[in-house]
């Protein structure tokens, strides 16, 4: 499977340093963009990645690794350092996820990789960011989660902070170094010259925390825990229904006159416990447990063709069963079949965001073997005749 690169980054090279979710998710962003992603694993045991995810199949690591090409170098020796040089004086892009002051202990910190080639950017993404007291820290996610706000307001409020079930701390700090290195490239073309791209986990989570600290620096109020809800916009939460459970957001005066009309009460939108946003985010729990009396006399389906009639926000909470038979995600390509021959046919989600004229794809599968493209990077792109590639790996440098 090697479809043809329509992608934006088409022609940019990327090295991808990362383990675990933050540098490959960074990676395999630009991938689906259209970059050539050429990821380093340690020879052997390789990326954790290849061995997350639930049951026996692995599925994850076919997400976060497709579009890329597995190379593998041990970095804690001189020669795979030397190889990471080699493939650094070649790129436009390197990610790296490590502790910091890694990769300056390698040899391999910016003002080494810049010397090689000045043109580089070099994304690094880390618990705390390359410089202040905590820079030095160990840092996974859940702990940036914690530290930039978001943990303490997720979860119900009689209960101990919760978490997503996804690993978003990982995946925004990611994000941001991606969006950072698309910046970079951008500037390179006015300037000629690569930057570092420092992208903090507890940093990308605080950028995502709207109000929560100029609300408590200029009103001391602090945002806490509330369940489903958003303490003062009303009505927008899961309501029940006879056969299942419906997110509608009718906070908006409008949208919520339409609701009323959609009840058969369209009273209650010139009532003044209800008439304005203040008005209802005060009476918020009554204005639920009301709303919830009348959905539970219906259908998921019922109150759905209800609220699409009267033009109101809201949908079914989705499991990937509805995303697979979803006439919607099917129309938008929201999810791309896979032909694996270690998996078969299965389905994930496409590259995103869409652009109109050089859209991105799922060009090549997640590589199945540690160093799968060994022979060919290390001796087309970096000139090693196969009896050089053969002792490297006999002495474990690949």
């Amino acid at each position: 499977m090697d479809l043809e690169n329509t992608g934006a980054l088409a022609g940019i090279r990327v090295i991808e340093l990362g383990q675990l979710i933050a540098g490959p998710f960074c990676g395999q962003l630009l991938g689906d963009m259209g970059a050539d992603v050429i990821k380093v694993e340690p020879p052997r045991q390789g990326d954790p990645m290849r061995n997350w995810g639930h049951g026996d199949a692995k599925l994850w690591w076919e997400v976060v690794a497709r579009n890329k090409k597995s190379v593998s170098a041990n970095l804690r020796v001189p020669e795979g350092q030397d190889i990471v040089r080699k493939l650094a004086a070649t790129a436009d892009i390197l990610i790296e996820n490590f502790k910091p002051g890694t990769m300056e202990k390698w040899g391999l910190g910016p003002d080494d990789l810049h010397a090689i080639n000045p043109r580089l950017i070099i994304v690094r993404v880390s618990g705390y960011g390359q410089t202040g007291p905590y820079s030095s820290r160990a840092g996974f996610g859940g702990i940036g989660e914690a530290m930039g706000g978001w943990r303490y307001i997720v979860g119900d409020p009689d209960r101990a902070p919760s978490r997503m079930g996804v690993s978003i701390g990982d995946s925004l700090a990611a994000t941001y170094g991606c969006m950072g290195a698309l910046a970079a490239l951008h500037a390179r073309e006015r300037t000629g010259r690569g930057q570092v791209v420092d992208s903090a986990l507890y940093e990308a989570v605080l950028q995502v925390m709207e109000s929560l600290v100029p609300e408590y620096a200029v009103q001391g109020h602090v945002r806490t825990r509330s369940g489903s809800i958003l303490e003062g916009i009303a009505p927008s939460n899961v309501y029940p229904t006879s056969d299942g459970e419906y997110l509608i957001g009718a906070n908006q005066d409008a949208i919520f006159g339409r609701l009323c009309k959609a009840m058969g009460r369209p009273e209650l939108a010139g009532d003044e416990r209800y008439a304005t946003h203040v008005a209802r985010g005060r009476h918020q729990t009554e204005l639920d447990d009301l709303i919830a009396d009348w959905t539970r006399t219906l259908t998921v389906d019922e109150l759905e063709t209800l609220m699409i009639e009267h033009s109101i926000p809201a949908g079914k909470i989705y499991r990937a069963a509805d995303m697979l038979e979803d006439p919607h995600f099917a129309a938008r390509e929201a999810l791309v079949e896979m032909d694996s021959p270690r998996w078969g046919k299965f389905r994930m989600q496409n590259s995103f965001p869409k652009l109109s004229d050089t859209p991105g794809s799922i060009r090549s599968l997640a590589p199945t073997e540690i160093g799968q493209h060994n022979a060919e990077i290390y001796g087309a792109l970096l000139g090693l005749d196969q009896a050089e590639i053969d002792r490297l790996s006999a002495a474990g440098v690949i």
